[in-house]
């Protein structure tokens, strides 16, 4: 049996509270909300905080709800309320959706957006128990030194592997982040990098507050398809968000297209949108836009099923997300 380390676990009450008691305890303090990626990851020996910094209590995290600017969603707020709110479920399906596909009804429970948005990457190499990375030696995104994927590389491959995010990038989200300097608000594409290691450009000491939808964005048709070998559970192995908007002669007025799993950051097909706004939108079209995310997807045998599937499902996937979105019937 895997058991926990010891730990202090702290519990502010406000978040000024928390943004000292990390800022003080920095760097061996982490945030925990859900819990449900971050106990796992101690008992395998992959985080060691001395310092747990619950944000599990924390008001001004919650709350769903229509402002001026757009849809605000407390990174506090579950998975599974995130996929059952009303505005959510008829107004962002994807988001709705990819909430829904994470995990089981029970970490959804326990989880939060906040925490998805942010969970760490993963690797077949990095995600087993201490004494099985032990064996096969340590990779360089814990204990070792060299990438167990593919060992000429000079960073870690380990993938992005967050439903949520590819939706809420296609969406033009925002970020809002607390520090003990105050506020900053950053687009949450601008979050992320492409490093299995450094993965968020989020610094130690600021909280994830919450998620700014603009406005615009919930008049825009969205999906998200998910590629996974158990379709009751599992981490995504690709995922593909897409958005649109159409005017009433059927032309595009705005397309994005967004991958995970296939990098350590959710990838943006930017020729999405080069190809298709200002079109009337085709199968042929689509097909295009499809072998652009094809190309750029680049995954490594670091994840479930063989790469070279998972690279020709981002074209798959992709065409079946436009198709979807634009009213058009693929032939099987």
């Amino acid at each position: 049996m895997l058991r926990l380390p010891e730990f202090n676990y702290i519990q502010p009450r406000t978040l000024r509270e928390a943004t000292k008691v990390l800022a003080d305890l920095a760097p061996n303090a982490m945030l925990v909300a859900g819990g449900t990626d971050v106990y796992p990851k101690m008992k395998r020996g992959q985080f060691a905080p001395r310092h747990l910094v619950s944000l599990r209590g924390l008001r001004e995290l919650k709350g769903i709800r229509q402002t001026k600017d757009g849809l605000w969603i407390g990174a506090g707020e579950s998975l599974t309320a995130v996929s059952r709110h009303r505005v959510i479920a008829k107004r962002l399906p994807a988001l709705a959706h990819a909430a829904e596909s994470v995990s089981t009804p029970q970490l959804r429970n326990m989880g939060t957006i906040g925490g998805n948005v942010l969970v760490d990457t993963r690797c077949n190499y990095y995600d087993q128990t201490f004494f099985w990375r032990q064996a096969v030696g340590f990779c360089m995104k814990k204990d070792g030194q060299i990438c167990l994927v593919a060992p000429g590389s000079e960073k870690c491959l380990a993938i992005a592997s967050s439903d949520t995010a590819p939706v809420l990038v296609s969406l033009g989200a925002d970020v809002i982040l607390v520090s003990k300097q105050g506020e900053r608000r950053v687009k949450l594409e601008e979050l992320y990098r492409d490093d299995g290691i450094d993965y968020c450009a989020k610094s130690q000491d600021e909280v994830l507050k919450g998620l700014l939808i603009p406005k615009e964005a919930l008049g825009l048709r969205n999906v998200y398809l998910k590629l996974r070998r158990r379709g009751s559970f599992d981490f995504p192995i690709l995922g593909v968000a897409a958005t649109m908007d159409l005017d009433n002669q059927g032309e595009c007025r705005h397309a994005r297209v967004v991958l995970t799993a296939v990098a350590s950051a959710p990838k943006v097909v930017a020729e999405a949108a080069t190809l298709l706004q200002g079109k009337k939108i085709t199968k042929e079209l689509i097909e295009t836009v499809a072998d652009a995310a094809a190309k750029i997807s680049h995954p490594l045998d670091n994840a479930d099923l063989d790469y070279w599937y998972r690279k020709r499902m981002a074209k798959v996937f992709t065409l079946r997300a436009l198709a979807q979105l634009a009213g058009l019937e693929l032939v099987a």
